[in-house]
């Protein structure tokens, strides 16, 4: 379960984990039939519901064996001035062979999930099987998964596969002739109807919770393939990897992870969309791993000031921040300052929306581009290349000694030395020494590295001198921060 933190709210994962020595095939169309009816006081009546789908939904419980901490620099008790002195007696001490807890440490989860074929396949959440990969254990499947139905039968499931970028784990027990839930469409879900939860909270299984959507299309910190549902929904710890259903009896979700400062339930609930978990799902049996596409750009949201800059008229888009060397983008001759409108045929709304649409296609896609470039719109076609996990590097900190450059903007700057250009992996820039006025009013910073303005290249004060003349009052910076590129926008005043 990840971490809730107190000074401030943040979502969090709800597998319920227990440590024991520490201290979502086919997507098919709802229906208009509901299992739902008013009770004799006018309420929803869910148990119709209930008892249609309970028997789909199973308790998902998770052992995982870690190596206990050896008498070396990785054991917490080597520095204790009494760890020798208890050991040279004989006294037992955690993490010494032959001690008592000194052999693997057992960690104990448990969590929800929901049967989606007859022939034993099983949808929960990726943090249910495998953990935090940043917590202890480093998110190692689990050594044993153990699925219990309604009626009590249990099943050692085997872990197909697991994808961390929707938080989405395919199991298969060895079973057949299973019963099944009904698979939805969350597209045509609507904010404000109905919506039940099962699972497992705090180990209770087969708890039933109801609410309403809230929102959809939920864009959350650092989740750019999945756009969650919303609910008010009661979600706690041991809830992940349980169904979502509709008043038809149909999975429209994944239940994920909840916003709170507490760790418990505040009501604010998310839920992975079906149609991303089955398209997972539908991967991991086929190649055994998810395969998404990629284009090769760092992108940006648009605001108000940023539009205008680029002569746009709304704020719809993805502006692109920087082009990767010798990726399908650049290819395809996509620049930084270009704002990617559409891909075939999908408007990008939002900057979210891109890496999404992107990700769902298959690597070797040719994929059409609507592309906002000079004032105008033009088509690119670029050919996908399968997304890997990449690093970006990182900035050496500048010397010493800039010249202004304008009173009114605020900003004094210097060239990049060679070396440091090389280190940046640029051609050459201007290191801002020092921000005041209208370029620390737009968030410009000591050290920030402009690289051009109104996607004109800047090697030099004097040629950012004239472009500043020809720019008027209102344009954009395209600068590198660490290992990221962004376009800020200055309004001199």
């Amino acid at each position: 379960m990840r971490k809730a933190v107190a000074t401030r709210a943040l979502a969090i994962a709800l597998a319920a984990c227990l440590p024991l020595a520490a201290t979502p095939g086919t997507v098919h169309a709802q229906t208009s039939q509901t299992l739902v009816s008013p009770n004799r006081y006018g309420l929803p009546d869910f148990g119709d519901l209930v008892e249609q789908v309970g028997p789909a939904v199973v308790n998902i419980s998770v052992v995982q064996r870690l190596a206990q901490p050896q008498m070396n620099g990785d054991n917490p008790f080597a520095n204790d001035p009494f760890y020798d002195f208890l050991r040279r007696f004989g006294v037992p001490v955690p993490g010494m062979p032959g001690s008592p807890g000194g052999g693997p440490r057992v960690n104990r989860g448990i969590g929800s999930g929901f049967i989606v074929s007859a022939d034993g396949y099983v949808l929960t959440n990726a943090h249910v099987v495998a953990g935090d990969p940043n917590a202890n254990g480093g998110g190692a499947v689990a050594s044993e998964v153990t699925v219990t139905l309604i009626d009590k039968r249990e099943f050692k499931a085997k872990v197909v596969g697991i994808d961390r970028r929707t938080d989405v784990a395919l199991l298969k027990l060895d079973a057949r002739n299973l019963p099944t839930v009904k698979i939805g469409n969350a597209d045509r879900s609507r904010v404000g109807e109905w919506v039940v939860a099962m699972g497992s909270p705090f180990g209770f299984d087969n708890t039933v919770t109801a609410g309403i959507i809230s929102a959809k299309a939920r864009r959350l910190p650092d989740e750019n393939y999945v756009p969650f549902i919303q609910t008010d929904v009661a979600i706690n710890p041991g809830n992940s990897g349980g169904p979502l259903f509709n008043l038809a009896g149909e999975v429209i979700g994944i239940n994920s992870q909840i916003y709170s400062r507490s760790g418990g339930f505040m009501g604010i609930s998310f839920a992975i969309p079906i149609d991303v978990a089955m398209n997972i799902k539908d991967q991991l049996v086929a190649h055994g791993r998810v395969q998404r596409g990629r284009l090769g750009i760092a992108i940006q949201g648009l605001d108000k000031d940023l539009a205008q800059s680029f002569g746009l008229p709304d704020e719809r888009g993805a502006l692109v921040a920087s082009v990767d060397p010798g990726s399908p983008a650049e290819k395809a001759g996509l620049k930084p300052g270009d704002v990617v409108l559409g891909l075939d045929g999908s408007r990008i709304n939002d900057s979210a929306d891109l890496p999404r649409i992107v990700g769902e296609k298959r690597p070797g896609t040719r994929v059409r581009l609507d592309v906002w470039r000079d004032g105008r719109s033009r088509e690119l076609v670029a050919t996908l290349e399968e997304l890997k996990a990449e690093t970006a590097p990182a900035a050496s900190a500048a010397p010493e000694g800039g010249e202004s450059i304008g009173a009114k903007l605020g900003l004094s700057a210097r060239p990049l030395t060679p070396q440091e250009a090389s280190q940046v992996g640029v051609r050459g820039g201007l290191v801002v020494e020092g921000s005041s006025g209208a370029v620390a009013r737009a968030g410009v910073q000591r050290g920030d590295v402009i690289l051009a303005l109104n996607n004109q290249p800047v090697t030099s004060v004097a040629e950012l001198r004239q472009l500043l003349e020809r720019a008027g009052n209102r344009f954009a910076l395209l600068i590198q921060r660490g290992g990221a590129r962004i376009f800020v926008p200055v309004r001199i005043e």
